[in-house]
């Protein structure tokens, strides 16, 4: 079997840089962390390291080796309190990312059938596309929602299933829509302020072709990569704006806000992505089956 402790001084000479560094922060003698080391490489058989100025790098085989024991380790440093959540109770905990592109109020409605789980610990992080797929492979979090499906890379071993498929509807302050108004939809888009998603947004070019179809050129007032803080602003009476019909009964709950008019023909998509452990975690096919 593979010795872990030898493994473990492998990983800490790599993110220190170098032996004298490693042998610092574990208290130990630099010669015996670097027999260590050679004994690992020799169960392996490969070197793992070599010398790059005062320090060390890590060889092909050694980078392979680091990916996993990061992998290995970053795991174990949530054990002791996953064990404390275990003796005083069972905790139903699930860490979700949230793609910066997609309607966060969308991915509220998502949520929401769990919300209600006993003894829950909901964990949600924004972060680009790529970021959140990495910290799924790397087992940090058990879901990510996205506006588009996991790249196919082997690698990773992550799976989708794209969740809802829904049109987006037009709201705005009530001084802004009125009767006559919502008969001019989508041709007042020209004439009204409005507020859009960023570029980050897998809706934008959609919307922006739509634009295009209709012949209308919106005028632009604000731009928002957070869907929710994009309907306080229209709530606050700065203009009319886009989201998902799934996250609509959000914006209802918001003061003043009036639906302006709805594109059935542009839609919103979600995909949840998992990686091969987070098939199985009972929250997350909770979520999947009521989607």
């Amino acid at each position: 079997m593979l010795n872990y402790r030898h493994l473990h001084y492998f990983w800490v000479v790599t993110k220190e840089g170098g032996f004298a560094r490693a042998a610092e922060r574990l208290d130990m003698a630099v010669q015996t962390i670097s027999a260590q080391v050679r004994e690992l490489e020799k169960a392996l058989g490969h070197q793992l390291l070599k010398p790059s100025g005062r320090g060390v790098a890590l060889t092909e085989a050694g980078q392979a080796a680091f990916a996993r024991a990061e992998e290995i380790f970053q795991l174990g440093q949530g054990i002791p309190d996953e064990v404390r959540e275990a003796a005083n109770g069972k905790v139903a905990r699930l860490a979700v990312g949230l793609s910066d592109g997609i309607s966060k109020l969308a991915a509220h409605a998502l949520l929401e059938p769990i919300l209600n789980t006993p003894n829950l610990r909901l964990l949600c992080h924004e972060g680009e596309f790529e970021q959140l797929l990495g910290e799924l492979a790397l087992h940090h979090l058990d879901l990510v929602l996205a506006g588009q499906a996991a790249p196919r890379n082997p690698n990773l071993r992550l799976t989708s299933v794209r969740l809802v498929d829904s049109p987006i509807d037009w709201y705005g302050p009530a001084r802004l829509v009125g009767k006559a108004e919502r008969h001019r939809f989508p041709n007042n888009l020209a004439d009204l302020p409005v507020l859009l998603p960023t570029g980050h947004s897998a809706l934008r070019p959609i919307l922006d072709h739509w634009f295009e179809t209709h012949g209308v050129r919106p005028r632009i007032v604000g731009e928002f990569e957070d869907s929710a803080l994009m309907a306080v602003f229209a709530a606050r009476g700065l203009g009319v704006f886009p989201v998902s019909r799934l996250g609509a009964d959000d914006v209802g709950l918001m003061r003043g806000l009036r639906l302006l008019g709805t594109s059935d023909a542009v839609k919103e998509e979600i995909h949840a992505i998992r990686s091969r452990r987070g098939q199985h975690h009972p929250l997350v096919m909770q979520l999947v089956a009521a989607a």
